[in-house]
C-alpha cells in the first residue's frame, strides 16, 4: 500500500511542477529580428523562448496584457501576425488573457502532449500561445482561448 501511495505522490508532484516550470518574468522589448526556416521572426528573450518555443507557461497574474482594456489587435510576439481583436477579450479570472474568438485562420488547435488539453499556436509561425477550453459558459461562444501575455504584443487602434 505504501508503494502505491509513494508513486501517486511522486506523480502528483511531477504534474504540478510541470505546470509551474516556466518563468513568468516580464519580457524585455526588442525589435531585433532573426531568420529561421526562411522566415524572418522577431528575436525573443530567454523568457519569451521558454513559452513560445519550448511551450512553457507564464505564472498566472503576471502578464502585462492581462488587464489591458484598450481597443486594438493582439499580435504574435514571434511573427507579428494578427491573432485576436480586443472585442473578443473577456475577464475569466484565470490569470491569463482570455478570448472567446480568434481572427479567422490566425490560430491553430492541436491536441496537447498531455492528452487532456488542446494547445493553441499561431497559424503563421507555430508559436505556442496557450490552450483553448470549451464548454465553460463564460461567454455566449462558450470558448476560452487562454493565452500567455508573453506570447503576444498589443497594437492599439488609431484614434
Amino acid at each position: 500500500m505504501k508503494t502505491w501511495m509513494d508513486k501517486t505522490f511522486v506523480l502528483a508532484v511531477l504534474l504540478v511542477s510541470m505546470q509551474l516550470a516556466a518563468c513568468g518574468q516580464q519580457p524585455k522589448k526588442t525589435d531585433t529580428k532573426k531568420a529561421t526556416n526562411n522566415m524572418e521572426w522577431n528575436k525573443l528573450t530567454k523568457e519569451e523562448e521558454d513559452v513560445i518555443v519550448r511551450k512553457g507557461t507564464e505564472y498566472p497574474g503576471t502578464g502585462k496584457l492581462l488587464n489591458n482594456k484598450e481597443k486594438g489587435t493582439y499580435t504574435c510576439k514571434r511573427c507579428n501576425a494578427a491573432l485576436y481583436r480586443s472585442e473578443s477579450k473577456f475577464e475569466s479570472h484565470c490569470g491569463w488573457p482570455s478570448f472567446d474568438d480568434e481572427i479567422k485562420g490566425a490560430v491553430e488547435r492541436i491536441p496537447d502532449a498531455d492528452g487532456m488539453r488542446t494547445e493553441i499556436v499561431c497559424a503563421n509561425c507555430k508559436a505556442h500561445l496557450g490552450h483553448v477550453f470549451l464548454g465553460e459558459g463564460f461567454t455566449a461562444k462558450n470558448t476560452r482561448n487562454c493565452v500567455n501575455s508573453i506570447s503576444m504584443n498589443f497594437v492599439p487602434d488609431k484614434k
